[in-house]
């Protein structure tokens, strides 16, 4: 069992990842104005707190793509294992299609990183890769133990977890990884993505079951 957020949810995510992307391919000046000014007041306060930066390069890797992706495929297996086909699904889903799609928007779309970051990244930016995964992640995490969880244990895994994702934001804007549409491109890709794999897992599952009945019909 999985909870599946409403449709809504991945749509209104989606319609504003497709805004936010024409947005930034067209240079549009106040975004970009927004973006410079939130970096340089990060970049002065780096130069004042080097012992921080190095902090922040280490921790930031938690949601880098090899601890995603196998966390992710262990998380999928031993679900599978347990017999939580639709959990299982969806994390696989979410493991491969999320770090496809961002890396597919670093191939195509030109967005250049912040010059002279606390980090070297020789690649596009758009959408911020660290983001998309630990919000995706955490929102798989949330989704998976929201029907299993009192309401208390609801709000901690909930506060959990949006702790974690926005750290991790944090960290690619205050590294100068990313600008700060960089990452808020990451949450609408994770939130868009995560859901709709919600969604897939339950219906394939209960597709199967509904063919493997159908065959034992005939």
């Amino acid at each position: 069992m999985i909870a599946r957020p409403p449709l809504s949810v991945p749509l209104s995510a989606l319609a504003g990842l497709v805004l936010l992307t024409i947005l930034v391919v067209a240079g549009w000046p106040p975004l970009d104005r927004a973006d410079h000014a939130v970096s340089e007041t990060f970049r002065a306060y780096g130069d004042r707190a080097p012992a921080l930066v190095a902090a922040l390069r280490i921790l930031t890797d938690v949601a880098a793509t090899v601890p995603f992706l196998l966390a992710g495929l262990t998380a999928a297996i031993a679900l599978a294992a347990r017999g939580r086909r639709p959990a299982a699904v969806c994390c696989a889903t979410v493991t491969v299609v999320v770090p496809a799609l961002w890396g597919l928007g670093h191939w195509l779309l030109r967005h250049p990183r912040p010059l002279d970051g606390f980090v070297t990244v020789h690649s596009n930016g758009f959408p911020s890769g660290h983001t998309s995964n630990a919000v995706a992640a955490a929102l798989t995490v949330v989704l998976l133990l929201w029907p299993r969880l009192t309401r208390t244990g609801r709000t901690v895994v909930a506060l959990g977890a949006v702790g974690f994702a926005l750290f991790v934001s944090l960290t690619r804007v205050a590294l100068l990884a990313h600008w700060p549409a960089d990452v808020l491109g990451g949450w609408l890709l994770a939130l868009t993505v995560v859901p709709l794999a919600a969604r897939l897992g339950t219906r394939v599952v209960r597709d199967s079951a509904a063919t493997a009945s159908a065959t034992r019909s005939d």
